[in-house]
């Protein structure tokens, strides 16, 4: 009976492995992954403009692969895993491509050695994160500048025999933008003229144009006027 006690206790230690041992079924999570704590990052530049774009969900073949990059102005300040394939490989490459990508501030970065697959989905959904964010800043940035760049003249008020004439002149930086009347002649001739008179400004982008037929008068007044706005914006 004694030597039967350390057989049992062999065979249950013997089953101990087996137990704890969980084969992989090379399935894929969606749960959310962050790179861990230690994953090195970049400095903020504490302009207050951070963004956080999500990338492209990429299928490989070992499951799909998701980033969500925060960007600090143009510098990418943080990258975290949305979507990762469950492979022990992919866990321990993903704060190395994490690691690489602050440094080198673009998706150009080398393959993981042993994820070659998650490290190009990995890129592919960076790179589109990057595109996004670019197209965001050019967007919000371009309408910023039109917006300074306009000003907007009236010109004098010329009293002619029709009528007041009196144009309004909206320049985009150096150019004539747009023209609208602010008074002029109630007549069907100055109502037909003015169309014309105001193509033939956005053509010539001065008040060198020719008077339209049948509203002459109108037509020397609307220039005159225009020649004021634009000895007024200099």
């Amino acid at each position: 009976m004694k030597r039967a006690i350390p057989v049992l206790v062999l065979s249950v230690a013997g089953l101990i492995p087996v137990w704890r041992y969980a084969p992989s079924d090379g399935s894929t999570t969606t749960t959310e992954v962050s790179a861990p704590a230690a994953t090195p990052s970049a400095p903020s530049s504490g302009n207050g403009s951070s963004q956080v774009v999500k990338g492209t969900t990429v299928d490989t073949e070992k499951g799909p692969v998701q980033v969500e990059v925060t960007f600090d102005g143009d510098r990418i300040t943080a990258v975290k895993l949305l979507q990762q394939p469950n492979h022990p490989q992919t866990e321990a490459a993903v704060p190395k491509l994490v690691a690489s990508t602050l440094k080198a501030q673009s998706a150009d970065v080398d393959t993981v050695s042993g994820a070659t697959i998650t490290s190009d989905g990995y890129r592919e959904s960076l790179q589109a994160a990057i595109d996004a964010h670019a197209e965001s800043a050019s967007a919000s940035s371009s309408p910023s500048a039109s917006a300074a760049a306009s000003q907007v003249v009236a010109g004098s008020a010329v009293n002619t025999e029709k009528g007041t004439v009196q144009v309004e002149v909206t320049f985009e930086g150096d150019s004539i933008g747009s023209v609208r009347m602010l008074q002029q002649p109630n007549h069907p001739q100055t109502e037909a003229a003015v169309p014309k008179l105001v193509a033939s400004t956005l053509k010539a982008q001065s008040a060198d144009i020719d008077a339209v037929s049948g509203a002459t008068i109108t037509s020397e007044g609307y220039v005159e006027s225009l020649q004021a706005a634009l000895d007024a914006r200099g």
